[in-house]
This record gives structure tokens, C-alpha cells and sequence, in this order.
């Protein structure tokens, strides 16, 4: 089989995974996000346990990417170096955290929202592509006063 017809298959695989994951997880109801945000009222803790076996799954992935130079399919293993705080990635972080906060919709399950034609999942989506645009823009500026 071709490498890159089965790095396709991989992905797919994945992505179809991941999206049955947020699923069953209701990760992909902005309802019960928001109640698990929302500490002072019927608060739910069940994404606690999510996230939790996400992150230590993550644990153990990260620790093999770290020894290997390259993927289970051959393709190198490319992790981030940056370690460093900075105003970028607080804003970044601080405007994911605000609009998971407000709508109970993350970037992984407004896509499983919008393939369910979920009119919420459709407006987040047009939103984060427009949010990504402007980021683009911005960036593109201060590249040419900078230069």
C-alpha cells in the first residue's frame, strides 16, 4: 500500500475516532460543556474524567514522540520547542477559554456540530474561521512594520 494512501487512512481513522469520542463523551453537547463550566449551578464533573483520561493519554504519546525521530508510518516527528509564556499565546488561550465559556463549543466538536448540521456548530465555525482570518491579517501587518 502506497505511504501516503495509508497516512490517509490513518487520519480518517483518527479523525472518525476522535469525533465518536467527543460524542460519546458529550463533548459535542454545548450543554453539558456549559454545565461542567458553570460552578455555581447544577455543575456536572463527568468532563472532568474526559479530560483527564485525555491528558494522560497524551502523557504517554508525548513521552514516545520524544525518544523517536519518526512516526509509526515513517514520517517525522516534528514537536513544539517553544517553552517561553508569552502575550501571543495568553491572548490565544484567553479567547479560547471566553468562547468555550460562552458557547460550550470547542473547534474539535463544532466540526462534529456542523456535520450534524447543527445550526450553533455552523455559526461557531463561521466564527472561528473569521477569527483565524483576522489573526492571519494582524500577523500580516505587524510582518510589515516590522520590516
Amino acid at each position: 500500500m502506497p505511504r501516503q494512501l495509508l497516512v490517509s487512512l490513518a487520519a480518517m481513522t483518527s479523525g472518525f475516532v476522535f469525533g465518536f469520542g467527543l460524542i460519546l463523551a458529550g463533548m459535542a453537547n454545548p450543554g453539558k460543556v456549559l454545565a461542567f463550566l458553570d460552578l455555581a449551578g447544577p455543575w456536572d464533573p463527568s468532563l472532568a474524567l474526559v479530560m483527564g483520561g485525555a491528558i494522560g493519554i497524551a502523557v504517554v504519546a508525548f513521552s514516545i514522540a520524544k525518544v523517536r525521530n519518526l512516526s509509526f508510518l515513517g514520517l517525522p516527528i516534528d514537536l513544539p520547542k517553544a517553552t517561553v509564556l508569552d502575550k501571543r499565546l495568553l491572548s490565544g488561550s484567553l479567547a479560547f477559554g471566553v468562547g468555550w465559556g460562552l458557547t460550550g463549543i470547542c473547534p474539535g466538536p463544532s466540526l462534529v456540530l456542523l456535520g450534524t448540521g447543527n445550526f450553533n456548530g455552523l455559526v461557531f465555525f463561521i466564527a472561528m474561521l473569521a477569527g483565524m482570518g483576522l489573526y492571519e491579517v494582524i500577523g500580516t501587518v505587524k510582518a510589515k512594520e516590522n520590516d
